[in-house]
């Protein structure tokens, strides 16, 4: 019996894996954020002032994560609403925060030392006030006070437990329920932590900025 030969693919198979393998190297490039070149100017200003309120394990690309998605390192930046400075803190906010945190000292909102220290103080001062069963839907939750308020993470919470939900779990248990915030501002509470924790934060580990919260080398109880 004639054995028929065929003609070999390996060449055009190796050819459509490196397409393959270029289409997916560009689509991650393209996704991953860009850390600004202002940052870099602050950079130990942060990890001193994390490592103060949080330890010397202080999860420092978490906050570097949180200051970018408030004001994109930008020490000038004003919100629409009045929120100032590079961690965009409301004026209101800034006088109240001296009265809990004394250390936080005169509210400069537009001093980028006296920012990174506010953001670090006040993430604080939250952490200790929210209960989860992992640093990372603690922070989570930490994160969606600092953005809307402590009180209404509180009573999502409830809201959550109310419903056979775990209500110190936020991922898929807390963020998915709605204690009464209009859509708009929901949407922009939920998209918070979700886009400092699992976008932000790996680019800024992945830039040396130290552990996140969320990751291995992160970890803070």
């Amino acid at each position: 019996m004639k054995v028929r030969s065929y003609p070999a693919l390996p060449t055009c198979m190796g050819c459509c894996l490196l397409l393959v393998l270029a289409l997916m190297w560009t689509s991650v490039t393209k996704a991953a954020p860009s850390i600004p070149a202002q940052a870099l100017q602050h950079r130990y200003q942060l990890i001193r002032e994390a490592r103060v309120q949080w330890g010397m394990s202080a999860p420092t690309a978490t906050f570097a994560a949180q200051i970018h998605q408030e004001s994109t390192w930008n020490a000038d930046a004003v919100s629409p609403v009045g929120a100032q400075g590079l961690a965009q803190f409301m004026p209101a906010t800034a006088r109240w925060l001296p009265q809990v945190a004394p250390d936080t000292g005169k509210p400069l909102p537009f001093n980028p030392a006296w920012s990174l220290r506010a953001l670090v103080t006040y993430d604080r001062w939250l952490w200790q006030r929210v209960q989860a069963v992992t640093p990372c839907d603690r922070m989570a939750m930490t994160l969606a006070a600092y953005n809307g308020g402590l009180g209404w993470v509180q009573r999502d919470a409830r809201l959550a437990a109310a419903r056979g939900l775990d209500a110190r779990r936020w991922w898929d248990n807390v963020e998915t329920v709605n204690a009464g915030r209009n859509r708009a501002a929901l949407t922009e509470n939920r998209g918070y932590p979700r886009r400092i924790l699992l976008t932000l934060e790996p680019a800024y580990m992945a830039a040396g900025w130290g552990g996140g919260i969320c990751s291995e080398g992160g970890r803070h109880d």
